[in-house]
């Protein structure tokens, strides 16, 4: 097996720089798909998923289809009264919409449509999600709720905390926002940044799943549209970069494959939770680009 190119104090150092630059706490880890080498920082701490859990439930989404289970042709009609709240595709629809199952599970992750993702995620059920995990040899990832949970969980907080509705979540200070739920990782949707960069190795090599099923969450992984994360460590248009992000409160993450021209493909995860609660924090965008350049680099 390779080596690393970068020793351990070196890489940590570079990390806790840049989390320390934008204002952050930073968890990471990226792994050469093909050769195994793995580096890493705070690694293995548990973290909130926010979207990212999207992937987990994409993965059990291909593996039913290709049991047989689920027909991606099936047609589903969706109303906007009965669709989960959120700031893209099916969620901010004014009319019914029909889409097939597929349609919908690919705007689950290029778009991060939370609607999507419950319609996706009622069918495949937490519990075959987080059985799925633990047969890929990842107990830490772990689902305890749909997008819906996930905002139930905040009002309940919310109101606790005498601010009344999800409305009001603009006005929470970060002392009280970081207690809640859906800010935790031990009582919220859930994995670690080594078992991310496992998940997307076995998606990669074709162990999460049939090799067709693998295909599948590859190429909808591969039209993900958000460009400023990961994509600001490699601003090059020949290296390809599938993924999926993550945002809920002071969370910011994105797990993805970087894919270089001369074949060299790099599963990486980076989770960051903010010291502020800003809804637009490019500095924070940015570190997790240049978190992923570091890894990337150190891996060769």
């Amino acid at each position: 097996m390779s080596t690393k190119l970068i020793d351990e104090d070196t890489l940590t150092a570079q990390i806790a720089k840049v989390a320390e630059d934008a204002g952050v706490f930073a968890f990471a880890h990226a792994r050469d798909i093909d050769t195994g080498v793995e580096v890493g920082f705070r690694s293995d701490d548990p973290t909130v998923t926010a979207s990212v859990f999207k992937v987990p439930v994409l993965v059990e989404y291909v593996r039913q289809v290709a049991a047989g289970e689920l027909d991606p042709a099936q047609r589903i009609e969706v109303s906007p009264s009965e669709a989960t709240m959120g700031p893209t595709g099916l969620s901010v629809f004014s009319d019914v919409a029909d889409w097939s199952l597929r349609d919908i599970a690919t705007s689950m992750i290029t778009v991060s449509d939370n609607a999507a993702t419950d319609i996706v995620t009622g069918l495949v059920t937490v519990d075959r999600v987080n059985s799925t995990m633990r047969e890929l040899g990842l107990p830490g990832t772990q689902l305890t709720g749909d997008c819906s949970v996930i905002f139930d969980d905040i009002a309940k907080d919310l109101a606790a905390a005498g601010i009344g509705t999800i409305d009001g979540m603009a006005s929470v200070d970060y002392d009280t926002a970081a207690t809640f739920t859906a800010a935790t990782p031990e009582k919220t949707n859930r994995t670690t940044p080594r078992e991310a960069t496992s998940l997307l190795q076995q998606i990669w090599t074709d162990a999460a799943a049939t090799p067709e099923a693998c295909a599948e969450a590859r190429r909808i992984l591969g039209m993900q549209v958000w460009p400023h994360r990961l994509s600001a460590g490699f601003p090059r248009d020949d290296v390809k970069i599938s993924g999926k992000t993550g945002t809920i409160g002071m969370v910011r993450n994105e797990i993805g494959v970087v894919e270089f021209p001369d074949g060299k493909r790099h599963a990486i995860a980076v989770f960051l939770r903010g010291k502020t609660l800003q809804s637009r924090n490019p500095a924070a965008d940015r570190a997790i680009g240049d978190i992923a350049r570091l890894l990337s680099d150190a891996l060769g």
